[in-house]
């Protein structure tokens, strides 16, 4: 049982769309929350995909991602920094943007398969460090894949070390733990009501 189900019972069509769209809305406010760092915002837009993975599960949790990327795609200035459109999907965060859907459904695996504070925290430590394999990669290689151009594209690994990487990993680590934290808490406020 996830902390959703908890907290509004079975879940029908209307419940998981409203979900989705309060999800997407929650990550989309998070990501405005920011401090300028280059080429990759530092947002709480990363705190808000866990605790989504976390309180939604695995499958809705990555659905809510998926319908946040759309949602920036089609128009809406979600995206850190009030961005939207296409841009941001090609551009140096695409990686870590894409990313954000394997984000949202491994934490959410973790807090499906125990509702403890620990494996929840790990789950969500994994998520976060997993989030660094596309985020890098498409910077390193996978924009010269598809032929975009950029003063970034190509980016050396100690470049991608110094400003892409380091700088997050103790801040994703506290983030990862607020938001097991959070659902943990939720969880244990509502086994207590039943």
């Amino acid at each position: 049982m996830t902390l959703t189900q908890a907290a509004f019972g079975t879940d029908t069509l209307l419940k998981k769309a409203l979900l989705v769209l309060g999800g997407s809305a929650l990550i989309a406010v998070a990501a405005q929350i920011s401090v300028p760092f280059f080429p990759v915002p530092l947002t709480m837009q990363t705190l808000a995909i866990l605790f989504v993975g976390l309180s939604f599960g695995s499958r809705l949790g990555a659905a809510t991602v998926i319908a946040y990327l759309v949602e920036g795609a089609a128009g809406l200035p979600v995206f850190a920094n009030g961005s939207f459109g296409l841009l941001p999907l090609v551009g140096p965060t695409a990686g870590f943007l894409f990313g954000f859907i394997a984000m949202a459904y491994v934490a959410g695996l973790a807090a499906e398969r125990s509702k403890s504070v620990v494996v929840m925290a790990g789950g969500a430590l994994l998520a976060s460090a997993l989030l660094y394999i596309p985020g890098v990669a498409w910077p390193m290689f996978g924009a010269e894949l598809f032929a975009i151009e950029g003063k970034w594209v190509g980016s050396s690994a100690s470049s991608i070390w110094t400003y892409w990487v380091s700088p997050f990993l103790l801040g994703d680590a506290v983030k990862a733990v607020i938001a097991a934290l959070l659902v943990a808490g939720g969880m244990k406020a509502f086994s207590k009501e039943a």
